[in-house]
């Protein structure tokens, strides 16, 4: 922390932000910073989506009780998120979709499960596309949230962008949740 503080004091960093680091190791980080008078994190990046929600489990309660803001990546499940019709058009154009966590680019069950929950609620908030819906569900879940989103083309910048228009219910987001089990783990 230290060092970091170095930076930001040299005004060669403005903020200073972790990524990927256990909550212990981040609140014991920002107490030594606050303890001695150093720079703290402010915001925290991890991965975090509707189809693993293992974020919530302490890095959320961490990032809330620290102030912290959060950086979630990988919010459209690796482009795992799509409807049917979607999944194929792209078979059928030899699109495909992302093999870089492994061979198979088509969903697997949960995966298809969750996008038609999805699909089901962007119909309900009238939301083009679930996309949107997906980004809107972490952006309901806690405060200062702004997803890391990547997209190759300009008519994914305008999906994500919607998601800037959509109000989720307590009982959409509910509904949301209740397709894959999560177990918040003790205590």
């Amino acid at each position: 922390m230290d060092s970091l503080h170095n930076l930001v004091v040299a005004g060669k960093v403005l903020y200073l932000g972790v990524s990927d680091t256990p909550a212990w190791v981040v609140a014991k980080a920002n107490q030594y910073a606050k303890d001695h008078g150093k720079s703290q994190f402010v915001i925290y990046q991890g991965m975090w989506n509707v189809l693993d929600r293992s974020f919530e489990r302490e890095i959320i309660p961490m990032a809330r009780d620290l102030g912290l803001a959060l950086a979630p990546w990988r919010v459209l499940g690796a482009g795992k998120l799509r409807t049917d019709e979607e999944e194929e058009r792209r078979a059928a154009s030899g699109e495909n979709g992302r093999m870089i966590y492994g061979p198979e680019w088509r969903r697997n069950e949960n995966e298809r499960k969750m996008s038609a929950a999805l699909e089901k609620v962007a119909k309900e908030v009238g939301a083009a596309n679930i996309s949107a819906v997906a980004i809107a569900y972490v952006m309901h879940k806690t405060p200062y949230v702004f997803p890391i989103i990547g997209g190759r083309k300009v008519e994914h910048l305008m999906e994500n962008l919607e998601a800037l228009k959509i109000s989720l219910s307590d009982e959409q987001i509910k509904y949301i949740e209740s397709i894959l089990p999560f177990d918040p783990g003790f205590p």
